[in-house]
C-alpha cells in the first residue's frame, strides 16, 4: 500500500492504493485541484513493477472537490489502459462530484459505480 500526499495541504488531498484481485484501487480523499493532479496521475499511473497497472478503480468518496484538472487527469488514465485492454472505474462519487461528472460526461466515457466492490465486479 503507498501513501500520497500533498505536502502543503495533507489535510486537503491524499490518496493511496492497493490492489485487489490484479485491480488497483485507489482511494483518494479531500480535494482535486490544478495543485494535485500530478500526484492524482501518479498514484494512478505509477507502476508496482515495471509497468503502469491496466485495470484501476478510482473510489472518490472522500473526495468533497474536483475541478477540470482531475477530470482531465481521469480521462487521461482512461485512455492509456483502454490502450493497453484495460479499463477503469470510478466508485463512490458524491454530491457535487458526481454532478460534475455527469455534467461533463464523464460518466458515459468512464463507468461509474455506488462502490468500490461493485466497480470490481463489474
Amino acid at each position: 500500500m503507498t501513501d500520497i500526499e500533498h505536502a502543503d495541504r495533507p489535510d486537503q488531498f491524499s490518496a493511496v492504493h492497493r490492489m485487489v484481485g490484479g485491480v488497483r484501487v485507489v482511494t483518494v480523499e479531500g480535494e482535486i485541484d490544478h495543485t494535485v493532479r500530478e500526484l492524482l496521475s501518479s498514484a494512478l499511473l505509477s507502476g508496482c513493477g515495471a509497468e503502469p497497472p491496466s485495470r484501476i478503480v478510482v473510489d472518490l468518496s472522500g473526495v468533497t472537490f474536483m475541478d477540470s484538472s482531475g477530470i482531465n487527469v481521469l480521462i487521461a488514465a482512461s485512455q492509456q489502459v483502454a490502450g493497453a485492454q484495460g479499463w477503469l472505474r470510478i466508485a463512490g462519487a458524491q454530491g457535487p462530484v458526481l454532478r460534475v461528472l455527469a455534467m461533463v460526461g464523464v460518466d458515459a466515457l468512464i463507468p461509474c459505480h455506488p462502490t468500490v466492490e461493485q466497480a470490481l465486479n463489474a
